[in-house]
């Protein structure tokens, strides 16, 4: 009895004594807003959103790489390399060697992993053992060096972001050795209104947005309920330009008697000619064309700065001006019959120059390893992946055009 009455005058003595608390391992968000401009949030201050970037980072713009398209810029942040180091050099493309045009609707190749190379987080996170996720985000589908994500999703646009958001939760439930250290999501929303109604349509995109921040406050929200080491970075991919009806150009009469094989993704189409030595005839006769285009040689290095994956990217591009858009005659005649049925006078497209601002993407974030409070200028997209590298103690791959030194001032 007396050995009791000692011990509790000895802790009742020394009440700051405390036992160092075990450190809990990082766990990284990456969420995608598919389609978000830059100047969104300025435009119509979401309340979730507004209140996360003013608690953490948020960068004036993220600039995409080219082409501005969609699955060339998630696979980049997903990857640290550009779209000529990484193959998916457009939303569509032919690949010679395999005789086959890569396509974003075409699931048996979005999920074949022999379309894409470097190596995306998941696979660079399974790889060092560490439990990845995705609900969805492009390329998390395919089995890239024979990896894929622990948890994940094939596509599927009709799922709710709430279920995807539910999803979230329930893996960060689980134990410390199935939970997943790396999440991704991806969120269209913004992306299908701003195609549907351009921009510049404050009232369509206004109310879209107000929908996708309630659900992102909920997310946000329901993270604060779990004591582990959370950090959310969202970000998106590129970002929208208005275009009129009347700017679409006429793919089909400008190429037609070109011996050529031709894909088109609207901002730019890629020619891959029968032989290549008509190159130069080719591009004489694309230029005496009065349309507002840009005819560039793949050898110029005038976009794509790398001819790595040349064969994917074609012999001569057709770049239209700002503003306009390539179609194919079919295309045309469809829109032009549907017009009146439309409620809208304008459209939403994306592909073009990174120079152009309204092509620029947003990056925010918040969490433990974040500083608080901070604006940045606008950075490169590529840059993204050495920074959750390092947040999650994964080596970061050599020859990656990210830099590490780009973003590591935005970490504590």
């Amino acid at each position: 009895m007396k050995r009791f009455y000692f011990l509790l005058l000895v802790v009742l003595a020394f009440p700051i004594i405390a036992f160092p608390q075990e450190k809990k391992e990082p766990i990284v968000i990456l969420i995608s807003l598919d389609g978000f401009r830059y100047d969104y949030v300025e435009r119509f201050q979401p309340e979730n959103l507004t209140r996360f970037i003013t608690a953490g980072v948020a960068a004036e713009s993220m600039m995409p790489s080219f082409p501005s398209k969609t699955f060339p810029n998630h696979y980049t942040i997903a990857t640290g390399l550009k779209p000529e180091h990484h193959g998916l050099v457009d939303n569509s493309f032919y690949d010679p060697k395999k005789d086959l045009t890569y396509g974003i609707s075409k699931k048996e190749l979005v999920q074949d992993g022999s379309w894409y190379g470097g190596t995306p987080l998941w696979v660079l996170a399974e790889q060092n053992n560490m439990v990845a996720a995705s609900y969805f985000f492009v390329g998390s589908e395919a089995d890239i060096q024979g990896v894929r994500p622990s948890f994940y999703h094939p596509y599927d646009g009709k799922v709710s972001n709430m279920t995807r958001i539910t999803e979230v939760f329930k893996w960060l439930e689980l134990s410390e050795a199935e939970r997943p250290r790396l999440i991704t999501l991806y969120f269209s929303d913004m992306d299908d209104t701003g195609h549907r109604y351009g921009p510049t349509n404050d009232e369509k995109l206004s109310a879209t947005l107000t929908k996708l921040d309630h659900e992102l406050g909920a997310l946000f929200e329901g993270l604060k309920s779990y004591d582990l080491n959370i950090n959310v970075i969202v970000v998106s991919d590129h970002g929208m330009m208005d275009i009129q009806p009347d700017q679409y150009l006429n793919l089909s009469e400008l190429t037609a008697g070109i011996p050529a094989r031709i894909v088109n993704s609207g901002a730019l189409a890629h020619l891959y000619l029968e032989n290549p030595t008509d190159k130069e005839q080719v591009i004489k006769t694309l230029k005496k064309s009065d349309l507002p285009i840009h005819i560039t040689d793949v050898d110029d290095k005038e976009n794509y700065q790398d001819l790595m994956y040349q064969d994917r990217i074609g012999d001569i591009l057709i770049i239209p001006d700002r503003y306009y858009y390539l179609a194919w005659e079919t295309t045309l005649t469809r829109m032009n019959a549907n017009m009146d049925r439309l409620d809208t006078d304008k459209f939403g497209e994306h592909g073009f120059s990174p120079a152009y601002q309204d092509m620029h993407a947003i990056f925010y974030a918040n969490g433990p390893a974040f500083k608080s409070g901070l604006e940045i200028e606008t950075f490169q997209n590529i840059h993204v992946y050495p920074l959750i590298c390092k947040i999650l103690g994964l080596p970061v791959p050599e020859n990656i055009d990210g830099k590490l030194e780009v973003l590591a001032p935005i970490l504590k």
